[in-house]
């Protein structure tokens, strides 16, 4: 009883470590209101973990907006914890704020802490401003991704073959979408808008 109540308490804590948004907590298997073939996919990338861990497998989620990538993206994350493995699932944006202001040691910091998590999700990329600024450090977390050998799971509104068209395709922005994509299955969510959402709507808080 000790050990499983312990247990819990570890994954309570690394759900509350790497799931930071709330409405998060409804992005689970059990919410999936089944109409999502491509779920599939999300039920084996968990199943298989060890091997996508061990191979450094990550996936691109791409599509058009409310196909779905966040909730199959958050399923994943949410399920993980359960067998003790580290998760972090967050967005560039708020990367970048964490990195604004900040001493270059501090950012430095910062972004190797990424790296602790066995399973990095960025959900939206894309959406961040295009300055060189950020240009730079979303680069800089990419590629330390990529140099930790750990998978990373990203979601985009963008097809692929308008990440060169829509972003500036020189400098930073050509190497981080080639960072991305050298280490990620690509998936493209498609249909009908909202196919498959949680079974109960989040709360607004």
């Amino acid at each position: 009883m000790e050990e499983q109540r312990e247990r819990m308490e570890r994954v309570k804590r690394r759900k509350a470590q790497g799931l930071q948004d709330r409405y998060l907590y409804d992005y689970t298997f059990a919410n999936d209101n089944g109409q999502n073939p491509l779920m599939e996919k999300a039920h084996a990338y968990v199943e298989h973990w060890k091997e996508a861990y061990r191979d450094n497998t990550g996936l691109l989620l791409f599509g058009d907006v409310g196909t779905g990538k966040s909730f199959f993206s958050g399923c994943i994350a949410n399920a993980l914890p359960d067998r003790d493995v580290p998760v972090l699932m967050t967005n560039f944006p708020s990367i970048l704020n964490r990195l604004t202001g900040v001493f270059a040691e501090e950012r430095a910091a910062f972004i190797a802490s990424l790296d602790d998590y066995s399973l990095l999700v960025i959900d939206d990329l894309g959406v961040e401003r295009s300055t060189e600024y950020a240009m730079e450090q979303m680069f800089t977390v990419i590629d330390s991704r990529y140099r930790s050998k750990k998978p990373l799971i990203v979601t985009t509104n963008l097809k692929l073959e308008e990440t060169r068209q829509t972003l500036p395709a020189q400098g930073f922005m050509t190497a981080y979408w080639n960072g991305v994509r050298r280490f990620s299955f690509p998936v493209r969510t498609s249909g009908r808008k909202e196919p498959w959402r949680p079974k109960r709507r989040r709360r607004r808080l």
